[in-house]
């Protein structure tokens, strides 16, 4: 699995760091950043969720 960002899209909100903290991080500046394109596979439903819950829609995953 990857975890795709769409930084255009993506206002660093941290809806996504608050599901996913070991993929998700918004840091100091305000930006956020991926921590890891290819999580392990247990960490699926939690990516998912943070996909669904995303404001912007700025997150996908690919296979």
């Amino acid at each position: 699995m990857k975890v795709v960002v769409d930084y255009d899209l993506c206002e660093s909100n941290a809806v996504c760091m608050s599901v996913v903290p070991e993929v998700f991080e918004v840091r100091d500046d305000d930006l956020l950043y991926l921590l890891d394109e290819h999580p392990p596979e247990e960490l699926r439903g939690r990516i998912e969720d943070a996909v669904r819950r995303c404001p912007k829609q700025a997150l996908s995953i690919e296979d």
